[in-house]
């Protein structure tokens, strides 16, 4: 195994804990937001990881062959709640229906907030793991000269 493709896959991990906490961010700002575009209230959304094979643009032919079955992690989907809204009862807002409930999101910001700390740890993981990789060549190279 190469030691560049090693940065392949702490790369890989970090693009999908990024976009994980775009989402999460994304849920928190949202989660009292009761009319969007589409109509209706905010709806929270995830995503979905899945093991993918990993390209390193350094890599040659020879370790290609030699390394199969590397794999990193990347965003399979996004999915979004589609539970029905929290009702709440608000008479006088605006958008109140005829009884006088609000939708809310089924939006849980302590649970987003504690997923958004999970995925800044997991992405500094993955920039531990390149400055290993990092120090490590930078070593090797210094043994060469």
């Amino acid at each position: 195994m190469s030691l560049f493709s090693l940065l392949s896959v702490s790369a890989s991990g970090m693009a999908a804990q990024r976009e994980r906490a775009t989402l999460l961010v994304e849920n928190m700002a949202n989660a009292e937001t009761t009319r969007t575009p589409e109509g209706g209230p905010y709806q929270r959304k995830d995503v979905v990881f899945e093991s993918r094979p990993v390209t390193s643009p350094f890599a040659s032919v020879f370790e290609s062959l030699t390394t199969p079955g590397l794999t990193g992690v990347g965003v399979r989907e996004t999915i979004v709640d589609t539970r029905e809204p929290e009702k709440r009862y608000l008479p006088g807002h605006p958008d109140a229906d005829p009884q006088g409930y609000v939708a809310f999101p089924r939006a849980n910001p302590a649970e987003d907030m504690v997923n958004l700390m999970g995925a800044v740890r997991n992405y500094g993981a993955n920039v531990a793991a390149i400055a290993s990789v990092k120090d490590m060549i930078q070593r090797s190279l210094d043994l060469l000269r």
